[in-house]
Formats: C-alpha cells, structure tokens, sequence
C-alpha cells in the first residue's frame, strides 16, 4: 500500500465509493428494467395487439391499433396471451429452419430436384436416393434382398408383394417422368436459373451471442433486436395464422360446415386446418402449372412451400389427432369401468372442451408411448424379421421427417388408417372385452370407485404425496419391471414356439444362425450385383431390407413347418387369448388386493381406487420380488441362505431405523414446523383454536424434506450436503447406521426440536412471568413462531450486508492507496544478497 495510507479510510471516501457503487447498481438496475420491460412488456404485448387486431375482422380495429398499442386495459392477460403468441411464432421460425436442414442433408424428393443427370442411370440413382433418404417401402424395395438360404422362406404374402410392386413401378415410372422433365427444363433454362436455389436462407451472425441479443451485456444493441423480432412475429402472424385462417373460413362458408364448425368449440383452429389443406391443394395445382410452362424458380420455390405445409399437417395428425383418436376410444371402451355414459362426457366436453381434449390426448400419447415401448421390448426377443410390418424406431437411419418429405399423401393416409385399427383393435381386446367379463363374473367388483370424499378419515392429500413419494418410485427405479416383463415375453414366446412348431420362426435356430454368418459375405456380394429384387426371394427378404436399411446384419432365416399359415393364425390367437388373460388379471388382482389392505386402515370408508391399485401394486412388487430373490437362493444351498436372510434380516433393521428416523421423525417435525410458521398465521384468526393433523402433516414434511435435500446437494458445499452424499453413496446394501444416526439424524432432530420447543417455552413459560394479559400471551403464543423466522431472516440479511460493506470497504482501500501486489520467496538463509539488491516488481492483478 502506499506511505500516505491512513489506518482507517476517511468517511467522505467511504461515501464516494459508496455512491459510486450505488449509482453503478442503479445504472445496472435501470438498464435491466428496460430490458425486461421491452421483452417481457413490449414484445408480447404488441404481438398480442397485433393478433387481436388482425383476428377482429374490421377495418376500424386497424385504423384505432396505434392506440390501442397504448392501452392500459387487461395488461398482465395480454401479456401473457402475447408470450403464448410469441413462444409458436418462435416454434414456427426454428420448424423451419430445421425443416429447411432436413432437406438440404437429406435431399429434396425426386419431383423437385431440378439438374439431374439425362435418365441413362435413372434406376441407379433413384436406388442411391431411396437408401440416402431412408423413406419407407420404395427405399426398401429397391434394395436387393438376400439370395434363397436351404431353410429360407419363399414367402409370407405373395399378394401384398405384388401389391407393393405395382405400387413401387408406379412410383418409378412416375418419378422417371419428373427427373426426365426437371433435367429439360434445366438444359433449356438460364445459367443463372439453374444455380439459384431459394433455400440459402441462413446468414449467420457469429459474433451475436445470446447476451448481446437480450441486452444483457450492457449495450442498447437489443433495442434494434426488439423492433426486428416485433417486425418478424407481425409477418409470422400474417402469413401462418391469418391467411390460412381466411382460406379455411372461406372454404368452410362455401362448403355449407359453418355450422358444424361451430359447434365443435374449436372453430380457430379447425378453420386454420382446413385452410392449410386448402393451401396444400393450391400449391401443388400451381406447381403442376408452373412445370407445365417451365417457370422453374416458381416451380421450384412452391414445391418447398408444398413440403412445408405438407409436413406440417402431417406433425399436426401424427402428434395432435392420432393420439386425441386412441385417447377418445380408450375413454369410450373404458365407461361402464367408471360407471359413466356418453352423455357425462359430452357434458364435461361441454363444460370444459380444452381441458377435456388435452386430457384425452394426454392419455393417447401415454398410450401410444407405451406401445412403442412394448414393441422395442419385443425386438430385443424375437428373432429379426417376425415384425416387419412395424417400423424400428430404434433403426439409427429411420427418420420420420424425411418420410414425410419423401412419401406420398396416400401412403401417409394408408399407414395412418391401418395405425387406427390396430390401436383400435388392441384396446378392445384389452380393456372393453375384459370389463364385460368382469361385469358378468364379478358383479360386485366394478365400477372402480374415483370420487373424492371430504369424509374420508385420511387425507386425500396425504394419500396423494404417499402415492408419488413412496409407491411410485419404488414400482419405477427399483422395479425391474421391464427385466421382469422381457422374461415373461421370452417364456411366453418359447412355449407358443413349441405348441405350435414355431420356434425357428419366433426365435431362430443357433445352426442356422452360425450359417447366415457364414453366408453372409455372399449375401451381400449378391446384394450388390443384383439391383431388383427376384420375385422367388420372397416378401421376408423384402421386408427385411426395410429394417436392415443397407446394414450389415442380414436377416436370420428359419425353418417354415407344415402348414404354416394356420400355424401363424393359431399363434395370433393364442396371443389374443394371453393378452385378454393379463388384461383380466391387471384389472382385478391389484385392486383387490389394495382394497383388502386399505380396508384395515380405513374400514368400510370408500377410497379412490388409485390408491388401493397402488397399494395393491406395491404389494405384489413386494412378493414378486421376495420369490424372485429367494429362486435366486435357491441353488446355493441352506447355509448360504440363512447367511443371506440373516444380512439381510440386520439390513431390513438398519433400514427401518433409518427410515422411522428420515422417512418419519424429520418429517413429522419439518410439517409441523411449516404449519406452525407459515400455515396456522395465515389460515387461522386469532379467536379460534388451530388444529394440528399429524398424518397431513408428516405428508407434507415429506415433501418439504424432499425439496430441502434436492436444493442442499445443488447448492455449495458444507457439512449436510457432504453427509447426504455419503449416504446417498453408501446405499442401502452398505448403510452405516451409527453414521446416518450421529452426523444427519441427531444435528437435524435437534435443529428441529429447538425451532419447536424454544418459541413455545418463551411464549408459555416466560411471557406469563411477565404479567401481560391474557390477549397479549395469545397474540405471542400464536405470532411468535413467524416473529422470530423474521428475525432470523433479518439477522441473515444483516449478517450479508456486513460481508459486503466490509468487501466494499477492502474495494474502496485497494482502489485509492493499493500500489501494487509482490510475491515474496521468503528464505531463513541469510547468503543470497544478491535478491535483495534486485529492483522490486509489482504486478497488479
């Protein structure tokens, strides 16, 4: 430091750096205002208006927008009305520009590639194309399939091979006709026609960073940034929601729907669908004219609009109607299961049709989602090639964007019909034909109870919190439910293969496996000479490439028993029969037995049968788990499993002492902490007496001691987070109960404890000494658990002031009298004169 350095700052600099600072915060303080006030105020609230006055449909909405830009009126639902608009306006803008990659990387389709080569190799590229675009049934069926093996099939279906033939020589011949076109077109147009491409839309600014964008580096750049995003949301509006929104409204009056339109309660969005069909139909006519006169910027340039709607709608039916449709019909097939009729949905629909659409659509992508699953699960079992009439959504080249580039309406419009009726299909049989058994077995056992009773001697909430915090977690992570189902698949799977002869077919023969392998080299030589597939090779070998896509697994052949057609439509009804079966047992046996096991809890008291099928679950993972493990004992022998029921009869111990101590006492004391601070002030006036339910309570202690531990290990590092690590990684097999007990459950009891016992003793013991009456011990009993959490609150935020007074206070000294910083190799040997005579250097950091 310097000479001159007093040993305490004067006040005059403690203040000047004080209002230095003060004014540096306010600077930043106004800056941040403005740059929350112009994204969070400005941006949506003009996309708001704009909406509004675009959707009003009368001239004097546009003529009165710059005032009512400045209304005041229903800011903050405008507001968020406006992000709403704005967050799809920024979906539409990122759709596109990945739309737009997905067609630069995976190419256009063969309708609108413009310089092609002249059609001498028309069968080579559109082979090459098929296979670089991964596009369904025309890129499988180009590619050779695998010679006839000794034990191969001919064939499953000849008839839909020729079907699919035809199919495949129309497509050809009808892309042959393009290529053929495009390739003329683009030898009699210009040069520079035929290297202009409209979809170079990408001009990257590299040096824009997400901070200077927002403004949150400081500048005032973001301002320009505000005014073009408010400019891009306005042309987003126009162009995807109110010209299609016009198109479809006039196509619906013409059409004579209004009405019907209507009243579906979704008349925007309805409208908005039909208009973009229409626009579809309309740019693809205007194509074929603008190929017709060979205007190839314009033919061009309303194909890719074309793509772009096309994809679009077809997102919209793959991810917003077909699991709106499996979710109604789960619904409809699952009424007299609830005790309702469609005369109670119609008037939920009616009450509440956005609510009642999400949920419906919710429940069909669960659904579907888990029917995905169940098929990945299955081609982990059978043998490649028995589902090749299901895509491999597992397949690294399948991808359904280019599908939707590259495939026609009327294969889209097929797979989605066929889609239906096996989800359709597979929801009878698994839930309406199980009900009506159940209905004519067991009387009494349906409709499941879902009604919610204030009566009820437990708290629904609490049954809630136990039902998300302990049973499905447990069903979840610690469930090997899936190893456990993929084991029941592969029995299942082995029996049907030896009842009916079909094990080669279902699972594949080791011989013959070794074989492919061997052959496999001369298969794909084969591959790759023959271009066609032969006819003889048969729809197996066909259907396989689909999987294979070009990869290097070939299909593992089988041997075909006699007859095998009625061997196939036996095992589908074994299959039908197994399903109906579980069905029947998933229905029943959980909720029987919660119902059971609540019964002693709750007695004769009716209880939602979410609750009784969970703990119905729980219980049969329990057994399941316990006969599993004990099977797993089995052949190691007596001694070996009393040694291993005796650890883990001390493990279970351990546990459930850990667990009374965490899972009940620190919840238990961490509710009734929260009701006693925060709930009873708020809820209870002071004339009347709180009352305290210690099983909501503990319920609610749960989930607080669960946030409370997520936000300890997010957070820095001191001594209870480094205790819940080592717990967390000691686990169960290895818990250390005099660990666990000493440093976490003994300091956090005793923290607790104190917040409890020490307000109340002040309040009870020591304020009645005082002599103050009788309303003023009530008003302390009940306000002096917040009184003293606002104390501790207000000693923190003193605590922190200080810290940072005392940082500035070092910041103010640094500044005025810091000349610079050495660092000092201090040595006790005295020799070594010549260091001390060196110049001294100081660096400032």
């Amino acid at each position: 430091y310097s000479p001159d350095m007093p040993s305490r700052l004067p006040v005059q600099d403690i203040f000047a750096g004080l209002v230095t600072s003060i004014g540096t915060a306010i600077r930043y303080w106004f800056h941040y205002t403005l740059v929350a006030f112009a994204w969070l105020g400005v941006v949506p609230l003009t996309a708001c208006r704009i909406y509004k006055c675009l959707f009003t449909g009368s001239v004097s909405s546009l003529l009165t927008l710059p005032l009512d830009m400045l209304s005041t009126e229903n800011l903050l639902a405008d507001c968020l009305q406006g992000c709403f608009v704005v967050t799809c306006t920024l979906c539409a803008f990122i759709s596109l520009v990945w739309l737009r990659e997905q067609i630069v990387h995976g190419g256009a389709p063969q309708w609108l590639e413009q310089n092609q080569q002249p059609p001498n190799g028309l069968g080579q590229q559109n082979e090459a194309q098929g296979v670089g675009n991964g596009g369904g049934e025309n890129a499988a069926l180009d590619q050779p399939a695998n010679p006839p093996a000794e034990n191969a099939v001919v064939g499953e279906n000849p008839e839909i091979q020729e079907e699919q033939g035809d199919e495949e020589e129309e497509d050809n011949e009808d892309e042959e006709d393009a290529v053929i076109e495009d390739a003329a077109d683009a030898n009699n147009g210009a040069q520079d026609d035929m290297n202009w491409n409209a979809l170079e839309w990408d001009r990257a600014a590299e040096e824009l960073t997400w901070e200077r964008m927002l403004g949150l580096d400081g500048s005032l750049v973001f301002l320009e940034h505000v005014f073009w995003v408010v400019s891009l949301n306005t042309l987003f509006i126009l162009v995807f929601a109110f010209c299609p929104y016009h198109i479809g409204h006039f196509s619906v009056v013409g059409l004579g729907f209004e009405d019907y339109v209507q009243a579906s309660h979704f008349e925007g969005l309805i409208t908005t669908i039909v208009g973009y069909v229409q626009l579809a139909i309309t740019l693809i006519v205007c194509h074929g004219l603008a190929a017709l006169v060979k205007f190839q910027r314009s033919r061009h340039l309303l194909g890719v609009c074309y793509i772009v709607v096309k994809v679009s709608l077809l997102v919209v039916v793959e991810i917003g109607v077909f699991p709106l449709i499996c979710g109604w019909w789960l619904d409809i097939c699952s009424l007299e299961m609830f005790d309702a009729t469609l005369k109670d949905r119609e008037l939920s629909f009616q009450s509440a049709p956005g609510t009642t659409m999400f949920l419906h659509w919710l429940v069909g992508m669960v659904y579907v989602f888990y029917f995905a699953s169940f098929i990945l699960l299955l081609r982990e079992v059978l043998r490649p090639g028995v589902l090749w009439f299901l895509r491999n959504l597992n397949d690294p080249d399948f991808n359904p964007v280019q599908e939707m580039i590259h495939l026609p309406i009327y294969r889209h419009l097929r797979r989605f019909i066929l889609s239906v009726i096996v989800f359709g299909s597979i929801v009878l049989l698994m839930l309406w034909l199980p009900i009506r058994i159940i209905k004519y077995l067991l009387p009494n056992f349906l409709p499941y109870n879902v009604m919610l009773y204030s009566d009820a001697p437990v708290s629904e909430l609490s049954l809630e919190l136990l039902l998300l915090q302990v049973v499905l977690p447990a069903l979840l992570e610690q469930g090997h439910t899936r190893q456990w189902l993929k084991g029941l698949v592969r029995a299942w799977t082995v029996t049907a293969g030896y009842l009916l002869d079909l094990h080669s077919y279902l699972l594949g023969d080791q011989e013959e496996n070794e074989n492919n392998a061997n052959q496999q080299p001369n298969n794909q030589h084969a591959r790759n000479n023959n271009a066609i597939p032969v006819v003889g090779e048969g729809l197996h070998a066909a259907h396989q490439a689909i999987l294979q896509q070009g990869g290097p697994v070939g299909f593992q052949p089988y041997r075909r028993p006699l007859k095998f057609p009625l061997r196939i439509f036996l095992l589908i009804v074994f299959m039908c029969i197994t399903l109906l079966i579980a069905s029947l047992i998933c229905l029943t046996l959980p909720v029987f037995a919660g119902r059971w096991l609540m019964s002693f809890w709750t007695g004769t008291a009716k209880i939602h049968e979410l609750y009784t099928a969970a703990c119905g679950l729980y219980v049969c993972w329990l057994t399941i788990r316990a006969v599993t493990v004990l099977v797993a004992w089995m052949p190691q022998g007596r001694r070996v499993i009393f040694q291993k029921v005796k650890e883990w009869s001390l493990m279970i111990m351990k546990t459930l002492i850990v667990a009374v101590l965490l899972a009940g006492v620190v919840p238990l004391l961490l509710g009734l902490l929260f009701e006693l601070v925060i709930v009873a002030p708020l809820r209870v006036p002071l004339d009347q007496t709180p009352l305290f339910y210690p099983w909501q309570d503990w319920a609610l202690g749960v989930l607080h001691a669960k946030i409370i531990a997520a936000i300890t290990l997010m957070g820095p590092q001191w001594w209870l987070k480094t205790v819940i690590e080592q717990v967390y990684a000691n686990g169960i097999r290895n818990i250390d109960l005099h660990f666990i007990i000493r440093k976490l459950a003994t300091p956090v009891i005793s923290v607790l404890l104190l917040s409890l016992c020490v307000p109340y003793i002040i309040a009870s013991g020591v304020v009645p000494l005082l002599g103050v009456t009788a309303e003023m011990q009530n008003l302390v009993q009940r306000r002096i658990y917040p009184f003293l959490l606002m104390v501790v609150v207000l000693m923190g935020i003193l605590s922190f002031q200080v810290r940072q007074f005392k940082r500035l206070y070092e910041h103010i000294k640094n500044d005025k009298y810091l000349v610079g910083q050495r660092l000092v190799n201090y040595e006790r040997k005295s020799g070594k004169q010549s260091t001390s005579t060196l110049p001294p250097q100081s660096s400032q950091e």
